[in-house]
């Protein structure tokens, strides 16, 4: 893939994006989120909200070989900026990094980046930086050997610096290891101290962590609170055995023994059909998930990411609000309560209908075809997001702004597609309302039905509109457009809800259309 900085002045892209979910433009893939608050570089005393990740843009394989950094300042959620590429390999597949920070004696601060090299002797590599933002330099070469690297990090690395100066790391893959590092090398165990091994038990044995990957630490108030992906057992909230969930653990120490705290975020979004009593995943069911989470102005967040696509390995940054109570003092609990898959982000007075909301923003997707207990990894039976990169061209998008297309295709009969949630005190004013959609139509017959509320639920949804397509084929994008009944009566200046588009095709195996975006007017 070309550097990003150089495609912006050819395609005419705005670098803006719009903070719902996912809160990076459509066309980025930064899966593995790492949030951090850090003092901006470029002006003392403001500060900014840096994700670490790793760079979907292989396609053919997860990650990449670069990793870039995008920023919002914490003042305004809304206005995330891309900081550039602050760390290239020299061919390896870079993973899930993480950073660490350590006050200098004359009160500068360097950064250290451990962006996961996994190939051949360079396993614990370390860089170093005098900015949050790069450029990244690696320090920690071997002496005898610049081609490896020194130090003990492994697989998904997550290093902490506590307040009294000692370092912590902690790392693996389906057995979690910790260890205080020399803070000398910042990757190597303490000289006098041993590692921890299987610090939290993983999924193959009994017990109720379920290690799998994905270490984070984050100190608050006096706790230790560990967050990590766990690995569902077999029939959890009724669904496959999984490692689509973020967990967490708590201890009054950095290397345990923890407690088990519970799910902060599982990205499949369990829920029950009330119609039919079974189990479902209203959100992505295959793949993983990996984060942490961060205090942004006083609120908590759980940054995530979800799948997208069926062929492509293109994962997107995703954000959800969420509580976290401590209790001080020793054996203290940590409660952090469970967050919703949503299509918000940092939206959360819900998305604005009369501005244009695209596909690719869908948070809640269900085919009554699909059983839960035999999906296969990248198949879905119904709509799903469909990836498109940077240099595949662009539209006139959301919000005035120039993104590729990332629309919902495979809309077959029965699929139904959610956005949670929008703010319908948008339209209070409004004496009629319309809906507008904007589509590329197969030539199938059929029906777009659009309602109110989870279809799913006990009460059911309530249509507020249809399309009706008759047999119609267009070569590109068109707009299909519908009067909305009874004007939203009960439903518009009543808060946010959820909005649902269901596909009722005449021709049940045959997608009726690629779907891009709407908006009410």
């Amino acid at each position: 893939m070309k550097k990003l900085t150089s495609l912006i002045p050819m395609l005419g892209l705005s670098l803006a994006a719009l903070a719902q979910n996912p809160y990076m433009p459509l066309w980025e893939y930064i899966p593995d989120g790492e949030p951090y608050v850090f003092e901006d570089p470029d002006k003392p005393g403001n500060y900014r909200v840096y994700v670490y990740g790793s760079h979907d843009n292989e396609i053919t394989q997860y990650c990449g070989r670069d990793q870039v950094v995008w920023s919002a300042p914490v003042d305004d959620l809304t206005d995330w900026r891309y900081d550039g590429i602050i760390f290239e390999s020299q061919g390896d597949i870079l993973y899930a990094p993480d950073i660490a920070t350590v006050k200098q004696i004359d009160g500068s601060v360097k950064y250290y980046l451990y962006p996961n090299n996994q190939s051949g002797g360079r396993q614990s590599q370390v860089c170093v930086s005098d900015r949050p933002d790069g450029p990244f330099e690696v320090c920690n070469r071997n002496a005898r050997n610049p081609r490896r690297t020194d130090g003990i990090l492994g697989f998904d690395p997550a290093v902490f610096v506590d307040d009294d100066g000692r370092v912590y790391g902690y790392w693996g893959f389906e057995e979690s290891n910790g260890a205080e590092l020399d803070p000398a090398t910042m990757a190597s165990v303490k000289p006098g101290t041993e590692i921890v091994k299987n610090m939290v038990s993983d999924y193959k044995h009994d017990g109720v962590f379920r290690f799998f990957e994905a270490s984070s630490m984050r100190k608050i108030q006096d706790k230790y609170v560990f967050i990590y992906s766990r690995y569902t057992s077999d029939g959890e909230d009724g669904l496959p055995a999984s490692n689509n969930t973020l967990a967490y653990a708590y201890s009054d120490n950095p290397l345990g023994p923890f407690t088990y705290g519970g799910t902060i975020i599982d990205a499949r979004e369990p829920a029950v059909n009330a119609h039919s009593g079974q189990a479902i995943a209203t959100a992505n069911r295959y793949g993983n998930t990996h984060g942490s989470i961060v205090e942004i102005n006083g609120q908590w967040w759980v940054f995530y990411h979800r799948q997208t696509g069926t062929d492509q390995f293109s994962r997107q940054a995703m954000v959800a609000p969420i509580t976290v109570k401590v209790q001080k003092g020793k054996g203290g609990k940590v409660e952090i309560s469970r967050a919703e898959v949503t299509s918000e982000g940092f939206r959360t007075e819900g998305l604005n209908p009369l501005e244009r909301i695209a596909a690719g923003w869908a948070c809640w997707f269900n085919h009554p075809s699909t059983p839960v207990e035999k999906y296969p990894n990248f198949i879905y039976s119904g709509s799903y997001v469909q990836p498109t990169r940077l240099e595949e061209g662009s539209y006139q998008g959301p919000y005035n702004m120039k993104v590729p297309f990332c629309p919902l295709v495979n809309n077959t009969q029965g699929s139904t597609v959610g956005f949670k949630y929008i703010d319908f005190d948008k339209l209070a004013k409004k004496k009629t309302v319309n809906l507008e959609m904007r589509v590329k139509l197969h030539g199938e017959s059929g029906r777009i039905c659009v309602m109110v509320d989870d279809p799913t639920a006990e009460k059911g949804a309530r249509v507020i509109a249809e399309f009706n397509l008759d047999q119609i084929k267009t070569d590109g994008m068109t707009t299909i457009t519908t009067h909305c009944y009874n004007d939203l009566k009960g439903i518009k200046g009543k808060g946010k809800r959820g909005l649902y588009f269901r596909f009722d095709a005449v021709n049940p195996g045959k997608s009726m259309c690629d779907f891009y975006d709407f908006r009410f007017f």
